[in-house]
């Protein structure tokens, strides 16, 4: 079901100072700033020639990256995202099969414009998913 990696999404304090570093020191091609208010987070995206690095920063009061951040002050990985072909059928296997997807339970449009949800990290041995249909 699940395809490639998609992203790896890391959580950061200062999305400026982590931007520079990959852009700067590491030498990846980083992306503008881009707020995504329904979801409550700022992301840059780095460009590999395999997978690309979403950094997030909390856009509001009420942003799920805050809470992380306050738990993890330093920052550090969110989220990992496989891509599908169908994340409706995806959805509805993942459901039959116990697993549990977060908010109401349908689809978002996610940073890239596609749908995406995210699955309950107790389901999947610690590790907070995503789904991005492709």
């Amino acid at each position: 079901m699940i395809g490639k990696l998609n992203h790896v999404a890391i959580a950061v304090p200062d999305l400026e100072a982590a931007a520079d570093l990959y852009r700067n020191t590491l030498g990846a091609t980083v992306s503008e700033a881009v707020d995504q208010p329904d979801h409550g987070v700022t992301t840059v995206f780095i460009e590999l020639p395999n997978t690309k690095i979403e950094l997030l920063h909390p856009l509001g009061e009420n942003s799920p990256i805050a809470g992380f951040l306050a738990k993890n002050p330093a920052g550090g990985m969110h989220h990992v995202c496989y891509e599908v072909d169908d994340i409706t059928a995806a959805a509805e296997k993942l459901k039959a099969d116990g697993l549990r997807i977060l908010g109401d339970g349908n689809p978002k449009i996610g940073a890239h414009g596609k749908p995406v949800l995210f699955l309950h990290p107790k389901d999947l041995c610690g590790t907070l998913v995503e789904l991005e249909e492709v």
